[in-house]
């Protein structure tokens, strides 16, 4: 099979900066909401507006086709699992630095090595297990449990980060039934319209323009960085890819440090570099395994 030529290669990975800078600013702007609203409401806001935006790019072009799934229960699953983990990251930034929850957010690649072999069938190697546990490793390290440092919202991005391996995994079981737009569509639908029975519980009119510009942004924003994700893939091999989805890392850091002055510490820096190397390390192995499946993509 011959390699991407370096034009594709430069877009593919064009695509997945984008994504890494698109995410933190996401985080960003639902940090600052989560100061007056609730986070159901501001995940709400994220899962309507991906519909939005992906209906306005896919229906005139597919027309209502794009609605047909071969495997609406495994949709909704997927979806309830891409939900969970946004509510629990909303929730989290909102009580810790945006630098500390993208880092423990890099552990999504390594929950997806962990069980890609009990719900997809893969094998696994020494190196990858010894690779796991370092990343899990590095998670302590940001997380610091029993320690003076460590604050217990830390843990709902650890959730959130294992149910988004869990829905890349589910996206991987349902790509050869179901189209990439069929499925970037039914991602949100769980958030977008499941949430209505509950919103009018939770639900507080937008203050200022400002912030109903702040909701708008949330939802363009996650729209557009996962289908920055989905292009990038189209255009670069997972590990040629796999590195670049950690400069999520540094947006995160950059968007804490402008908008509320936040900067990690020197354990979160050397916890983040260990669970990078080892979900670079495990792309890299499965890219060299036969017939390896792609390694799955950060985000939110």
């Amino acid at each position: 099979m011959s390699s991407p030529a370096p034009s594709r290669l430069m877009i593919g990975i064009l695509f997945m900066l984008a994504a890494g800078t698109l995410f933190p600013i996401m985080g960003g702007f639902g940090k600052l909401l989560g100061q007056d609203y609730n986070s159901l409401q501001i995940s709400w806001a994220r899962a309507f507006g991906h519909i939005v935006f992906l209906s306005a790019l896919f229906l005139p072009r597919f027309g209502l086709a794009v609605l047909r799934t071969r495997r609406p229960g495994l949709q909704v699953f997927r979806s309830a699992m891409l939900f969970t983990s946004n509510l629990c990251y909303f929730f989290a930034i909102s009580l810790i630095p945006l630098g500390k929850a993208a880092a423990i957010s890099l552990a999504a690649p390594l929950i997806v090595a962990l069980l890609a072999g009990p719900m997809l069938g893969e094998k696994t190697t020494r190196g990858r297990v010894i690779a796991l546990l370092a990343g899990f490793l590095g998670v302590l390290i940001v997380i610091r449990p029993g320690t003076a440092l460590f604050h217990w919202a830390s843990v709902f991005v650890l959730i959130s980060a294992t149910a988004y391996g869990i829905y890349q995994i589910l996206t991987r079981r349902i790509a050869g039934i179901d189209s990439p737009e069929t499925s970037a569509l039914y991602s949100a639908c769980v958030g977008g319209f499941g949430m209505l029975l509950v919103l009018p519980f939770v639900w507080q009119m937008p203050a200022s323009l400002l912030d109903v510009g702040l909701f708008i942004a949330v939802g363009m924003l996650g729209a557009l960085g996962h289908y920055c994700v989905a292009h990038a893939f189209g255009y670069a091999p997972a590990n040629i890819l796999s590195p670049f989805q950690y400069f999520q890392l540094l947006g995160s850091v950059f968007v804490g440090w402008v908008l509320f002055s936040e900067f990690p510490d020197s354990a979160t820096w050397i916890g983040a570099a260990i669970i990078v190397g080892s979900g670079i390390y495990i792309g890299w192995s499965g890219s060299r395994a036969p017939r390896a499946r792609p390694a799955a993509a950060a985000g939110n």
